[in-house]
């Protein structure tokens, strides 16, 4: 790894130790700077669950990803500064239901005490959170993790509803490779969500920029813009202007043809 390198992709110019400070300040630039997207399956390319991958992908190609890629690539770059990682696997909630092991892949973070870290959940949490903590309010949400059979549930709430579980975990040391079934999965799968529609979404100071599908949505504080983009040019366009990503021309055809368009109007 050439950590400076990711460092610069992150926006991160902070001390280089294992402190919680650092921490926070390594998962938002994380998150503010590189976005959750699948369009790697949308452009027919294999993810594939290597660091190497991880690291070519988001740092020198400038992209984004999902779990796997982006809380394993962000677990070698904590490991690099010395803390001490450890990968876990999470069943994610659904509508009422639980979906199976390794489904989501979270962090443990040994800083001055044990955090919950996850730059790999699209809309969540944007600094870690403390197993200690009542509550922790984070972009108009509070989070929190709450114990519940030798497991532990991450859950969330407005300034008005009750507490709705996001996922559950167990303390269970997981490798990368464990998640190698599930991977697979949510790239094929027509059950996966990954394969139904193009994603892809990043964090801001302020709220959240999304292109999903043929939506631009732009949420700051209570605010919410939605624009529909009717145009495959348009989306790539949006695409590098306000998720970084730039697709090139090959990139762009294929993504179209999997995305189940061959003329310039882009509808899934």
């Amino acid at each position: 790894m050439e950590k400076n390198r990711y460092l610069n992709r992150i926006g991160y110019t902070g001390p280089v130790e294992a402190t919680t400070a650092a921490l926070n300040q390594l998962h938002k630039g994380h998150l503010f700077s590189v976005p959750f997207e699948n369009l790697d399956i949308f452009l027919g390319r294999p993810i594939v669950l290597t660091l190497q991958s991880f690291y070519d992908k988001v740092v020198y190609n400038n992209r984004g990803g999902y779990c796997y890629e982006l809380n394993g690539l962000f677990g070698w770059l904590l490991t690099a500064f010395g803390f001490n990682v450890t990968m876990l696997s999470a069943r994610v909630f659904d509508k009422g239901s639980i979906g199976p092991e390794f489904d989501h892949m979270v962090l443990l973070v040994e800083a001055e005490k044990p955090l919950i870290a996850d730059v790999g959940f699209g809309d969540s949490f944007i600094e870690p959170i403390g197993f200690d903590e009542a509550s922790s309010l984070q972009q108009g949400y509070f989070y929190r993790l709450k114990e519940s059979d030798s497991q532990w549930v991450l859950q969330r709430r407005d300034m008005e509803s009750d507490w709705d579980p996001l996922y559950i975990f167990s303390l269970e040391p997981r490798k990368l490779e464990d998640f190698s079934g599930m991977n697979v999965y949510h790239q094929t799968s027509e059950d996966s969500h990954f394969t139904r529609q193009p994603l892809c979404t990043k964090a801001t100071t302020e709220g959240r920029i999304t292109l999903l599908n043929n939506r631009l949505i732009v949420t700051s504080g209570d605010d919410r813009n939605e624009t529909p983009v009717t145009m495959a040019s348009g989306y790539i366009s949006m695409l590098k202007k306000y998720l970084g990503i730039d697709l090139e021309e090959t990139d762009a055809r294929n993504f179209m043809r999997h995305a189940g368009t061959d003329a310039d109007t882009f509808t899934v």
